[in-house]
């Protein structure tokens, strides 16, 4: 049976899309076949993130008005087979989405896939809540900082009662929690929340943390999701995120603070 996992946020800016295209990337890794869905209709960052921007033709909007097909609007991955990406317009307005538009193209998904990556525009606006609407699990992407950590805990009230699954009365959404850009040696010196104050504030299963890296960044610009950067310490903190998705048991990385040697100060050297 497919799921549909939306990957979402309260606060812009915390690394929900990269997020999502690491997430999406590490499950076709895995053998899953998976779509990831843009629905930051009017702004649209999946399909740069995943490098097929020059690629995009029709999007989600055009199969919602009947003006395109799924198999046209629907862009297979370059590097991994059975991944593919349902871009958002960047022209349209967020109203042109429908609850009974993206139901339809959903229900049509899950039949050919194993799982349906939602990426989720920030906030609680329609795009935002059509996103989280038919999940079955979620990923709450948070900064260690205060209002970010606000801002999901918002995001954790609307999952347990804005979804079809509240709704009907159903199993609840299955909520993880995804912090990203942790620095160790920041939280070490209080200028951010440590892990178990965010843990404490959200009360739900932390599936992954991500150390603030280079190599996002670097990943980005390139239009290559940093899964495939297994080299760096965020590719293989998304890689581990993926398997505790999966449900296997994988130690938690990268949130000790590790005290810099002499040398190392003394040359530098920054994460990959």
């Amino acid at each position: 049976m497919a799921k549909i996992i939306v990957v979402t946020s309260g606060k812009g800016g915390v690394g929900k899309t990269t997020s999502a295209a690491a997430i999406a990337t590490g499950l076709a890794l895995r053998g899953k076949k998976t779509v990831v869905i843009d629905f930051d209709v009017g702004l649209r960052n999946l399909d740069l993130i995943m490098g097929c921007e020059r690629r995009v033709v029709y999007d989600l909007i055009n199969v919602i008005q009947g003006e395109a097909g799924l198999n046209q609007a629907m862009i297979r991955d370059k590097r991994v087979d059975n991944l593919h990406i349902l871009p958002a317009s960047q022209t349209r307005d967020k109203d042109a989405l429908s609850a009974e538009g993206v139901e339809k193209v959903l229900d049509t998904l899950t039949k050919d896939f194993d799982y349906v990556v939602c990426d989720s525009p920030a906030g609680i606006e329609r795009g935002a809540q059509l996103a989280m609407y038919y999940a079955d699990e979620a990923v709450v992407v948070t900064n260690p900082e205060v209002s970010s950590v606000r801002d999901s805990d918002r995001i954790l009230g609307l999952l347990g009662s804005k979804t079809r699954r509240a709704e009907q009365g159903q199993d609840p959404v299955k909520e993880h929690l995804l912090i990203t850009r942790y620095d160790p040696e920041r939280v070490n010196h209080g200028d951010m929340l440590n892990l178990e104050d965010i843990q404490e504030i959200l009360s739900i299963n932390l599936i992954g943390l991500i150390p603030e890296s280079e190599a996002v960044l670097r990943a980005s610009n390139q239009g290559v999701p940093v899964t495939h950067d297994q080299k760096s310490d965020a590719g293989q903190a998304y890689v581990d995120t993926v398997s505790r998705l999966l449900g296997e048991d994988i130690p938690l990385r990268f949130h000790e603070y590790q005290k810099k040697s002499l040398l190392s100060r003394v040359f530098g050297g920054g994460r990959r």
